[in-house]
């Protein structure tokens, strides 16, 4: 099993490929550098399924940091004001922080379906739900990067199982436990290809592909100050 270290090498070598290449087609500066910066962390992403310690705890700590920033924007939209933005992004932060984390501590393993391929498809749709942009190719290329980056710790797991010494090809019993489909527990990977399908209608509903979800939230809200005192 590669390092952390390895991981963050690896990843941040392919967003500045990633980077570079958008570069070369003529993206944004900026927007091709963001993209290459997400490949680059989202090659980490794999291990907030571990217990390492110190590692883990930094990576929660970054996740809780970003996520705020990319909705940011939608938070702008909807018109809240300053001061309740602030209050919002605070309780993101504090939602992935310390509640985020104790559930992957609590109800993960490592090596389970979150190092596995639909785990890296819901990433880059999380990311692509995330963006608020008019641009769907910008959208498209940010969720790229961060599926490109979640992909390439699973492929240097897979690399890192194959033992060449000696001239013959050995593979250790974690071969095959990162680019999966399915998990030995059958629960987390119903759970996974159920947030797999929900991620995806909805990408599709946005791109115009499906009918958009339409929650009834006025008529809850209706009927809770109805029930109020």
């Amino acid at each position: 099993m590669a390092a952390f270290r390895q991981h963050l090498a690896f990843s941040c070598a392919l967003g500045a490929g990633y980077a570079v290449a958008l570069r070369y087609v003529n993206f944004e500066p900026v927007h091709a550098a963001l993209a290459g910066a997400l490949c680059g962390v989202s090659g980490m992403l794999p291990d907030l399924d571990s217990d390492s310690g110190r590692p883990v705890r930094e990576l929660f700590g970054l996740l809780a940091a970003v996520v705020p920033l990319f909705l940011l924007r939608r938070l702008e939209r909807i018109g809240l004001t300053p001061e309740a933005t602030i209050l919002v992004m605070a309780a993101l932060y504090l939602t992935i922080r310390f509640g985020l984390s104790w559930v992957f501590k609590h109800l993960t393993v490592h090596r389970g379906m979150f190092h596995s391929l639909p785990a890296a498809v819901i990433a880059g749709e999380m990311a692509f739900l995330a963006h608020d942009s008019d641009e769907p190719l910008g959208r498209l290329v940010l969720a790229g990067g961060v599926f490109l980056g979640f992909l390439s710790h699973l492929v240097l797991d897979e690399l890192s199982s194959v033992d060449a010494s000696g001239g013959l090809l050995r593979l250790n019993r974690a071969a095959g436990s990162a680019l999966k489909l399915f998990s030995h527990s059958l629960p987390a990977t119903l759970l996974a290809w159920l947030l797999l399908g929900a991620l995806t209608y909805h990408v599709a509903a946005l791109q115009g592909y499906a009918a958009p979800v339409q929650l009834p939230i006025r008529s809850l809200l209706s009927a809770a100050h109805r029930l109020t005192p």
